[in-house]
């Protein structure tokens, strides 16, 4: 019987790293090692989550990655370095999956234009690769540093890539994005605007107007699909729901493509893909359709006397937009089957 892969979880106090545990618990073929929490250490990880598991939280220099096949980074923005750069100087082989915004940019100067600092370790940013794998994923089996994408790029780079592949958008005009996440997307920690009696009953745009830091993140990468600049208007939502994201894109097309002929466009472009599912008749994808899973829905309809379409792409937050695609990414890492764990 092959030996399971060991594996550590660096930042399992918050959600996206709790999930993590959720889902590499029951995988198959991992083993996991060691879980972090800087400021929990030492305590138990039911002490932090409503679980049964009385596993020890350590400290992030408490890991001995001897042995160790692969780390799963969920640490706060700014954070990842020191782990890197001490797994890059101890081992040749072990693999980084990182699920914070710390790798994904291809220039440090972006970076710190939208995350407001100074990026600690610009020399690192070659090694990663952006690790959205239904369109990345040939590089990302190749690759020892994997740099997750955050969830907004996730929902709406699926939604539009069909599109853009098939030169289809009329990039003349911007590609909207009017996004919905549920309240994990803003991270476990204590804030006023995150109060039940804030959320609850409300519906709260938040950084609009070319502000939101994941609004560079999604242009770099829709450039690349395109191979053509383009430009975004995205506007976020914080929904009074757990979990969860929906993203309701308009692109103006260039040609007069029906409806049904759009369905069939998605759906050969991800007709092998797992975790892709779109929707076809009069169905719109819903935040049902993707909790607690690391599906992406989508469906796509032609504005009637209209340049348009309207792109609806749902995906769960913590699933595919952080710990699902995680995990999915390092199956493809490891050549395990990429639903392990996740089915």
């Amino acid at each position: 019987m092959q030996s399971k892969l060991s594996v550590a979880i660096y930042g399992a106090s918050g959600y996206a790293g709790y999930e993590l545990y959720r889902l590499l618990k029951r995988h198959r073929d991992v083993e996991i090692k060691h879980i972090t929490a800087e400021t929990s250490a030492g305590k138990r990880l039911s002490e932090l989550f409503p679980t049964t598991d009385d596993v020890k939280v350590v400290k992030n220099e408490e890991v001995n990655t001897a042995g160790l096949d692969a780390a799963f980074l969920s640490l706060p923005h700014g954070a990842a370095k020191s782990v890197v750069e001490s797994i890059a100087g101890t081992s040749k082989d072990m693999k980084i999956i990182d699920l914070s915004a710390d790798y994904r940019f291809d220039d440090a100067e972006e970076y710190e234009r939208w995350y407001g600092r100074k990026h600690t370790s610009p020399d690192f940013l070659d090694n990663f690769v952006y690790g959205l794998t239904e369109v990345n994923r040939e590089a990302i089996s190749r690759a020892r540093f994997v740099a997750n994408p955050g969830c907004y790029p996730t929902a709406t780079i699926l939604g539009v890539h069909p599109l853009l592949k098939g030169k289809i958008a009329d990039l003349s005009e911007p590609i909207i994005i009017d996004a919905k996440s549920g309240v994990t997307g803003a991270g476990r920690k204590p804030e006023v605007r995150l109060l039940f009696a804030e959320v609850n009953e409300n519906v709260s745009p938040y950084n609009i107007g070319y502000v939101h830091r994941h609004t560079g993140e999604i242009e770099q990468e829709l450039k690349k699909v395109a191979k053509s600049d383009l430009r975004i208007i995205f506007s976020p939502h914080l929904m009074p729901i757990t979990r969860g994201m929906l993203n309701t894109i308009y692109v103006k097309l260039k040609g007069d493509i029906a409806t049904p002929e759009l369905t069939a466009l998605f759906t050969e472009t991800y007709s092998n893909e797992p975790f892709v599912k779109v929707l076809g008749g009069d169905s719109i994808a819903s935040f049902h359709h993707t909790m607690n899973t690391n599906l992406s829905v989508i469906s796509v309809k032609r504005v009637e006397n209209s340049p348009y379409a309207i792109v609806v792409s749902s995906i769960d937050n913590l699933g595919k937009g952080a710990a699902g695609q995680a995990v999915q990414n390092f199956n493809v890492m490891f050549g395990i089957e990429e639903t392990e764990g996740l089915l």
